[in-house]
């Protein structure tokens, strides 16, 4: 990134964690539905509703998805308990239509801020009820200060409830040894590189390195038959696995984020590639609208055209 795209970045990141920042949008009756139509590129919508169908869609186009319930940092215990049964309503109704997918979550959405035994119980309910529906469930990863309370949980479910997965950040000094442990676990590991800020004694940068590391997460996963998820819109890093013969596997699939680069994830499944589409649905868009443009700077430009004109978003580009 370029310096002035590095500080956008850094500033969209830091004001989509600040609450008050957040609770005026959400209480403004002109910023609200504006940034909303930006956010529905990205998301399926804020009902539950919006996210099937959005789902059902991608799937007949030959898509696979990970649909989530859009949250985290819950910090009021009512809050944890609603995001919970909102997973499990969502399980069910995937369910009652056999849409045998992956559900992804935060631990901190359902608990893991108030209390990391009340996210383990809400977990192993909606494992539980995941696994009765032939359903995944794939616990997403968040900032360091997290990592082993999140890892300790998910080892604990999959000694019950092999169908739940985890996240790996390739830009985690400590992703090393976490690898280690994790590759002998039954569940599926995505590999992403790591969207949080972290320091430099504990993370590092993306660069070269960054990605040969990443390669070096996935080939070790592929060459193990581990199931893996190769998590990243880097189209220089998928040619180079392309060109390893990586992709072609059948324990591996390719999975990004609804909404961006989606001519390259078409173009991949046209090649005959397990693609995989992770899709939310919430209120709790305006986190993720931010990480979106955060990520991709140039995605501001999108946004304020997709505010002036919605109709110009092309939702059925995949």
């Amino acid at each position: 990134m370029k310096n002035i795209e590095v500080q956008v970045a850094q500033a969209l990141k830091s004001i989509a964690r600040n609450q008050q920042i957040k609770s005026f949008i959400q209480q403004s009756s002109e910023l609200y539905p504006l940034l909303l139509k930006a956010a529905k590129r990205f998301v399926a919508g804020e009902k539950k509703q919006e996210g099937i169908e959005t789902a059902n869609e991608l799937i007949s186009k030959g898509y696979f998805i990970s649909l989530e319930y859009i949250g985290e940092n819950t910090t009021n215990l009512e809050e944890c308990i609603k995001a919970k049964d909102e997973f499990l309503s969502l399980i069910e109704e995937m369910g009652s239509i056999s849409m045998k997918q992956t559900v992804s979550l935060d631990l901190s959405h359902i608990g893991l801020s108030v209390n990391p035994d009340l996210a383990f119980d809400h977990l192993l309910e909606i494992a539980k009820k995941a696994k009765q529906y032939e359903i995944t469930v794939m616990i997403s990863m968040e900032e360091s200060s997290k990592t082993d309370a999140i890892l300790d949980i998910y080892k604990k479910t999959t000694e019950q409830y092999p169908n739940v997965g985890i996240t790996l950040q390739a830009h985690l000094y400590q992703s090393s040894n976490d690898f280690q442990e994790l590759i002998h676990y039954p569940g599926r590991i995505r590999v992403v590189k790591g969207a949080y800020q972290e320091s430099a004694e504990i993370a590092m940068p993306r660069s070269m390195e960054l990605n040969h590391r990443y390669l070096e997460f996935v080939e070790e996963l592929i060459e193990a038959n581990h199931p893996v998820s190769i998590a990243t819109h880097d189209e220089i890093l998928i040619q180079e696995m392309e060109h390893r013969q990586l992709l072609s596997r059948s324990n591996v699939e390719i999975e990004m984020l609804f909404g961006i680069v989606p001519d390259l994830l078409k173009d991949l499944k046209g090649r005959g590639y397990n693609c995989k589409i992770y899709l939310t649905y919430g209120q709790e868009w305006y986190l993720y609208l931010c990480h979106r443009i955060a990520e991709y700077p140039e995605n501001l430009y999108t946004a304020v055209t997709d505010m002036i004109n919605p109709s110009l978003i092309e939702r059925s580009n995949l």
